[in-house]
This record gives C-alpha cells, sequence and structure tokens, in this order.
C-alpha cells in the first residue's frame, strides 16, 4: 500500500504505463490494483506526501498468518499493529505487525482471485467496508501514520 500526493498521476501510472487493473475502490480515498489474478497486489491511497505504508507477505493459510505473527511477537509484543482479521476488498485474512526496523508488514493468506478480468465488476466501498468484514477496528496509527508528519515536514529526508 503507498500514499501518493498525486493519486491520479500514479493511478495512471500503473494502470495506462505498465498494464495495472483496478479491482476495487475507496470512496474518495483510493484504489485496489492488481497485476496478476491476485484481487490487488497494491492500494494507491490519495495522501499528503508519498510513503510506502506496508509491504506484505502472503502465506499458505489462516494458520500460518497466525503462526507468522506469534513468531514476530514472540518477546515483542510492541510489533502488533493490527489483526487477526478478515479484509472486505479481497477478502483476505490478515494481521499487521511492525518489522523490526519499525514499517508496517502483513502476513496475509486466501485473497480472492480474478481469473477472467471482463467478468469482474469492480465496487465503491465507503468507510470502514474498504478495510475490513471482522476483527479488531484498525487502530489510529494503521490510518494515519504516526511518522506521517516527519515525512511531510521532511524529518526523514536527506541531510
Amino acid at each position: 500500500m503507498t500514499g501518493s500526493p498525486n493519486y491520479e498521476a500514479t493511478l495512471g501510472f500503473f494502470i495506462e504505463g505498465i498494464g495495472f487493473k483496478v479491482s476495487d475502490s475507496i470512496k474518495g480515498a483510493g484504489s485496489f490494483i492488481r497485476c496478476s489474478t491476485d484481487h490487488h497486489n497494491m492500494l494507491v491511497l490519495k495522501s499528503p506526501v508519498t510513503y510506502l505504508h506496508h509491504s506484505s507477505w502472503q502465506v499458505n493459510d489462516i494458520d500460518d498468518v497466525g503462526r507468522g505473527a506469534s513468531s514476530m511477537l514472540e518477546g515483542n509484543p510492541e510489533r502488533h499493529v493490527w489483526g487477526l482479521g478478515r479484509h472486505h476488498a479481497g477478502s483476505n485474512f490478515f494481521w499487521y505487525l511492525k518489522d523490526p526496523a519499525g514499517n508496517f508488514s502483513e502476513y496475509f493468506a486466501d485473497m480472492d482471485c480474478i481469473p477472467e478480468d471482463e467478468i469482474w465488476e469492480p465496487e465503491v466501498f465507503e468507510g470502514a467496508q474498504g478495510l475490513y468484514n471482522w476483527g479488531p477496528p484498525p487502530p489510529p496509527s494503521f490510518l494515519k501514520p504516526e511518522d506521517l508528519a516527519a515525512l511531510m515536514t521532511g524529518v526523514h529526508g536527506p541531510k
């Protein structure tokens, strides 16, 4: 998932320039796009600054999601961000954690596939529907990362 201050140009680059397709959208916020049969390979969000929100790691099943998260949390409970739950867009199980460098990362399994583009009708989701079907609600830091202000003011930039 990536944020872009120029959402339309970013989306155009991926769709017209590279050949991604829109799977679904979140009204006024972003689009789930794909370059494979997976429901999405990327979510492009409108954002005041360019940033990478999280990386995603596909595992075999919900048990592997739980095992992976448990392993990451062992001795480091502060790494927990959000989960276990099931996304609405893509219908996949998820658990978000902070990797050892402090970046968001996601274990996921059982994502929807779109094997035939012509039979898929993209939907526009609103609010929480674009995020999850069940599980705990996302923490504020998931929707607005704590270092976003630092990114906006250039604190993370070249010295």
